[in-house]
């Protein structure tokens, strides 16, 4: 894609909060994004969030603002708070109020917004007997309310939106058993919905972060499936570990598709060896022409608020990383 240099270093969009930050703090909130969007550029950036800073965890831009879904008070394995769907969704406004005009004031960088993704929000939320009669009506339901979403993101000036779907690249391993409440089928045909948008202005990018990890071993059809049935110009994939099936997945993009690597563990402290990196890319650049490429973390450093993976200080070595991978990559002009 011609424009991929204008987001070459990427992040996932949640960054480490600043230690006692409350969501209820309007004014503490504003001066945390503030200082945040300062961190993206002094790390030379080339996309900048909010850090997720108003939100409990990186579904909140939806269960804080639609109506239709009740807290259950348990936890899953995820650490994410359970909710579920007790009635078809009612957006109450817009997802992220004023999020790209609120970020346009701070700074001429693109904004960034990440969205959680309605085929995972159906997959998690659904359940028989309660509300919705099926996770791809709900899927729908919410696929309606994201791409308008995206339309008004868009209209505010971002220019970058990702949509998280972790449970994607399950679907795409060697022994995926098709056993969720929402098929591999219809995650696709829910998220696709999504992401059509009938115009959308030069520069603009829709990206999808389908995981954050590659299986163990990758069914190269059901991976070209994945991104044919979602009609998104960028995908963000894990590429972290250097394994066989991280690059599997890479190779199975369509040449028209960008890719953002994420190559740096944003799980672990220690940093990564730069010719070790490299040497992943380079292999990516045996295939795939490295200017439709980008580089990121290998996912959010805070999905959950109050969980961070990293410190602070960690969190800014590994996108200071991130940066200085991008340079070896492309130079010094984005």
């Amino acid at each position: 894609m011609a424009d991929t240099f204008n987001y070459r270093i990427d992040h996932h969009g949640s960054l480490v909060r600043p230690a006692g930050l409350e969501n209820d703090d309007p004014e503490a909130v504003d001066s945390a994004v503030r200082e945040a969007v300062q961190l993206q550029r002094g790390l030379r950036s080339t996309v900048v969030t909010d850090g997720d800073y108003p939100r409990e965890d990186f579904r909140g831009a939806v269960f804080d603002t639609v109506s239709g879904f009740r807290r259950t008070g348990k936890t899953g394995p995820d650490g994410l708070t359970r909710w579920v769907a007790e009635s078809l969704p009612k957006a109450n406004g817009p997802l992220l109020p004023g999020y790209g005009t609120r970020l346009a004031a701070l700074t001429v960088i693109a904004p960034k917004a990440t969205l959680p993704s309605p085929a995972y929000l159906a997959a998690t939320t659904f359940q028989a007997g309660l509300g919705p009669g099926s996770a791809r009506e709900l899927g729908e339901a919410l696929a309606e309310i994201v791409r308008a979403e995206i339309a008004l993101l868009v209209s505010q000036g971002v220019r970058l939106i990702q949509l998280d779907n972790p449970l994607l690249l399950d679907h795409v391993a060697v022994d995926a058993a098709d056993d969720s409440v929402l098929s591999f089928e219809d995650a696709l045909a829910v998220d696709a919905a999504a992401v059509r948008l009938d115009e959308r202005p030069e520069g603009v990018r829709i990206g999808v972060a389908p995981g954050w990890a590659a299986p163990a071993a990758v069914d190269r059809a059901r991976a070209e499936r994945l991104y044919t049935g979602v009609p998104a110009d960028r995908w963000v994939l894990p590429f972290d570990q250097g394994t066989g099936a991280e690059l599997d997945l890479v190779r199975a993009l369509p040449e028209d598709r960008d890719v953002c690597l994420g190559v740096v563990d944003a799980t672990v402290p220690g940093l990564e060896d730069i010719d070790t990196v490299m040497s992943r890319v380079d292999a990516v650049g045996e295939f795939k022409d490295l200017e439709d490429a980008a580089v990121s973390p290998s996912r959010g450093f805070a999905d959950i608020a109050t969980r961070p993976l990293l410190g602070a200080e960690d969190q800014r070595r590994k996108l200071v990383l991130v940066e200085t991978i991008a340079r070896y990559c492309w130079g010094n002009e984005f």
